[in-house]
């Protein structure tokens, strides 16, 4: 099993969940959460007053996935993200030890 963290553009989120259900992928946890890679943040006007904003709101998603949906998965993330601009976010990948069902007990990827 595999994990991914998924930072993307918080208006781009609906359209990641809708891909990723229309391809059959389930089960999710999402989070806003504030930060920066390369865009660094942006510079705004307000009441005539210049301001730098540096973390910048994004949204993170995680799913853990059967080994063989992974890259099926990041393909669907990446096409529903992608803007063409700094920014867009990154994907994770990570190993999953084991999962396990609470209301069931069932283990490993039957867990999922």
């Amino acid at each position: 099993m595999k994990r991914l963290d998924c930072i993307i553009r918080i208006n781009k989120l609906e359209e990641v969940k809708a891909a990723l259900e229309e391809a059959g992928i389930f089960g999710m946890s999402t989070e806003t959460v504030r930060g920066h890679g390369r865009q660094l943040g942006r510079t705004e006007l307000y009441r005539g007053s210049t301001y730098s904003v540096n973390l910048l709101p994004k949204a993170r998603i995680e799913i853990v996935l059967k080994d063989d949906q992974v890259e099926r998965a990041v393909e669907i993330i990446c096409d529903a993200a992608r803007t063409g601009e700094i920014g867009d976010g990154k994907i994770f990948i990570s190993n999953v030890i084991d999962a396990v069902r609470i209301r069931t007990g069932e283990r490993g990827d039957a867990a999922l």
